[in-house]
């Protein structure tokens, strides 16, 4: 597995980060990172947290999630926990970044509080993220918003199925 590094989007690397690029049948699926921030900035209810994703020294990719959005939540979002945007540059896919990446964020979300589910929402189609999303763990919940298919990711501790020895 790749391994990565979530890090704060700074000036010294803004410019590099907001270079990254999907694929043209991606772009119907996912925001670029300058009109990521750009959401991040206009919809603060959402508690938006982001960073650069990493392979070493070089930023491959953008995460963002919503962190623990307060009750009452607005009837437009999802959560508390969301994941909000995710995208590899293109010259950088296929070798394990995303996988790393939702590694990353699950490993921080189990330092936040209430973090059971961690959801995500997405639309089918050519090129669609949704694949890779079941293929992580996340299941269909059966709601959509924005029309999009709302997928949930249980985040709590595994049980041992293991009975103890007597």
């Amino acid at each position: 597995m790749s391994e990565v590094s979530l890090r704060p989007i700074t000036d010294e690397n803004r410019a590099a980060v907001l270079a990254l690029d999907v694929t043209d049948l991606q772009h119907n699926y996912v925001a670029g990172v300058e009109e990521s921030l750009e959401d991040a900035r206009d919809t603060p209810q959402a508690m938006p947290w982001y960073r650069a994703i990493y392979a070493g020294d070089e930023p491959v990719g953008f995460v963002m999630i919503s962190d623990n959005i307060p009750e009452p939540m607005d009837a437009d979002l999802v959560g508390p926990y969301y994941l909000w945007k995710l995208f590899i540059d293109h010259r950088f896919q296929r070798r394990g970044y995303g996988t790393a990446t939702l590694d990353a964020v699950v490993d921080y979300l189990r330092t936040r509080p209430g973090a059971d589910v961690l959801y995500t929402s997405c639309a089918d189609g050519p090129g669609s993220p949704r694949g890779f999303y079941l293929r992580y763990g996340f299941t269909d919940t059966g709601r959509v918003m924005w029309g999009e298919n709302v997928l949930a990711l249980d985040l709590a501790p595994r049980r041992s199925t293991t009975r103890p020895r007597r």
